[in-house]
């Protein structure tokens, strides 16, 4: 390559850095004045780096085939700016890809007509227009984790707002609450919180980017009184795992100030299991205690559904390599289930999962056709699903792969699965990842009716975005979505 080369492929990376600086300041204003939540072909555009929206804009080809720069999104985003939006979810990618093909080079003129219900909208309100209060009933990893979404979606407006978190004391509690706020500030897994965290020891309460967050010390959810917080109809997410039937957690609903429950765990008996983006419009009104199921069901449901609307399920089973959890210990010890008394870190652990009878509650078209096992392996984060299918109909692996790309890409699912089409990644390359699962495409195996597929998921991080989708849905919260798909 010649040096003229070499200096205009340099020249060209300097100018679209130049341009993703630019533009971060434009997103942060439509996130937080116009409560425009942006992406790109499904990737979080918010307080991102530089870097990243220059990679973001790299993934666009190896998932849609088409090349897409900074300067092609810049225009657009900057248009947007000036055009008095709504609230909504703009995927800013796919925008761009549709103005290169049809836009004629006017943006503003483009985007009044893609954008047409919000433009002009800026004061319409999402929901009832006031922030739903929410508490968090334990702050454990799936606690802490929520914490870090609510506190980094309020300032876009998305209408939750974290205002407690109940724990049990520990001796002294100037001391509890100095380690509460470090667990939140760092993680070994997902790295420090975007942000500042300080410590009101003579209110008890963290402070965390501006959310005043009240730290209520109880032994017991009957122990608490909201309303002596200023806290009322709140939903109480109870991630302790401690309860899981209607006896136990109807213990939150006799506390005033609380409407709801919701349990990050599967629930037991009549208690509605939920897999946002599946089976999410079964909740009422009427509904007081609702479950977000397991991790593994949120992963595995969404591909189930799309292969089994596609193509049929006749029958399969579920593999879940998982990583270990709290709940194992970390060298052998007694432990009342078989297997888990052994140490975590140090071994494969043959163990059951609930999943594959609990994809029956959010898919009922597939009961009796799963069988599940689970195998946990040390790694502290992110689990993988192996999904061994027989299906009604034949397909090659070249199909079925994109058609699960096209699913993950424009379907209604979008949010629920992705998709990776790398023969390099590992584990460790999907932590934090918001999606429900991942579709890893080189390892699909297709051989007429029978099927395997692998999906990634981050069984704390994606888990936790689908629990604050269905908290959303609960609290109506509502987005319009563009632009609008036509697949």
């Amino acid at each position: 390559m010649s040096q003229q080369k070499l200096e205009s492929v340099f020249e060209e990376w300097q100018s679209n850095e130049t341009l993703a600086e630019e533009m971060i300041p434009l997103l942060g204003r439509l996130y937080r004045q116009y409560n425009i939540v942006t992406s790109l072909f499904g990737r979080s555009l918010i307080n991102q780096s530089v870097i990243r929206i220059l990679k973001d804009h790299r993934f666009v080809k190896k998932v849609e085939g088409t090349e897409l720069s900074v300067r092609d999104t810049y225009p657009l985003v900057k248009a947007m700016t000036e055009m008095d939006l709504g609230p909504a979810h703009v995927d800013v990618g796919k925008l761009a890809v549709a103005f290169k093909h049809k836009g004629n080079g006017d943006a503003k003129a483009f985007l009044e007509s893609e954008l047409d219900e919000i433009v002009g909208k800026h004061d319409a309100q999402m929901g009832n227009g006031k922030p739903k209060d929410v508490v968090l009933y334990g702050f454990g990893r799936i606690g802490r984790i929520l914490a870090r979404i609510l506190i980094e979606k309020a300032g876009g407006g998305n209408m939750l707002r974290l205002r407690a978190i109940v724990v049990r004391g520990h001796g002294d509690l100037v001391q509890d609450l100095e380690k509460r706020a470090s667990l939140l500030r760092r993680d070994s897994v997902h790295g420090p919180f975007a942000g500042s965290i300080a410590v009101d020891h003579e209110n008890s309460a963290l402070i965390a980017n501006g959310n005043y967050i009240k730290v209520i010390y109880a032994d017991s959810p009957r122990d608490v009184n909201y309303t002596e917080y200023d806290i009322h109809d709140a939903i109480v997410v109870d991630n302790t795992g401690l309860w899981r039937d209607e006896e136990g957690l109807g213990q939150h609903l006799a506390c005033s100030g609380a409407s709801k429950a919701f349990l990050t765990a599967p629930g037991k008996g009549n208690i509605p299991n939920v897999v946002y983006g599946i089976n999410h419009d079964d909740i009422t009104g009427a509904d007081r205690i609702v479950s977000a199921a397991s991790c593994t069901t949120n992963a595995i449901v969404p591909v189930l559904k799309a292969v089994n609307d596609h193509f049929g399920i006749e029958h399969g089973h579920v593999e879940t390599v998982h990583a270990y959890t709290n709940d194992q210990n970390l060298i052998d010890n007694y432990h009342k289930a078989e297997r888990r008394g052994r140490s975590a870190p140090l071994n494969m652990v043959l163990t059951e999962t609930g999943a594959a009878k609990a994809v029956a509650k959010a898919l009922p078209e597939l009961e009796g056709k799963l069988t599940g096992n689970a195998i946990r392996v040390p790694t502290p984060n992110v689990s993988m699903a192996i999904l061994n299918l027989r299906l009604h109909s034949e397909v090659d692996r070249e199909a079925l792969n994109d058609y699960l790309r096209r699913v993950a890409i424009h379907s209604p699912m979008q949010k629920q699965i992705d998709y990776v089409d790398s023969p390099e990644v590992v584990s460790s390359d999907f932590v934090g990842n918001r999606h429900a699962g991942i579709v890893d495409a080189k390892a699909t195996i297709a051989d007429g009716k029978s099927v395997v597929l692998y999906v990634w998921y981050d069984n704390e991080f994606g888990y936790s975005c689908q629990v604050v989708r269905a908290l959303q849905h609960m609290s109506n919260v509502s987005f319009l979505a563009f632009p609008k798909d036509r697949d």
